[in-house]
């Protein structure tokens, strides 16, 4: 689940508890619309947690254009990418 995923559950969670009246023999709509908001906030806590910890890449500046993929069909001279080998990012 991710960030949108969250989201749409606490909308829908919100949409039961706060604005449905109908009432469903057997079950409480509040209750159904408060369980969607507190599994969609523990989603978007554990998503955002997740991203925090994700490794980026970073982006240096080379003026010589000597760095990995500088040269023809390569990187742009002067800008080299430098990538850690266990970036999850990386196909």
């Amino acid at each position: 689940m991710r960030i949108g995923g969250s989201l749409l559950l606490i909308a829908v969670g919100a949409i039961l508890t706060f604005a449905v009246t109908a009432e469903v023999a057997g079950v409480d709509i509040a209750v159904v619309g408060w369980v969607l908001m507190v599994v969609g906030a523990i989603g978007l806590l554990i998503t955002l947690a997740i991203m925090t910890r994700r490794r980026r890449t970073d982006v240096t500046y080379d003026p010589q254009g000597y760095g990995p993929g500088a040269g023809p069909g390569g990187a742009a001279p002067g800008r080299t990418t430098y990538r850690e080998d266990r970036d999850p990012n990386l196909g």
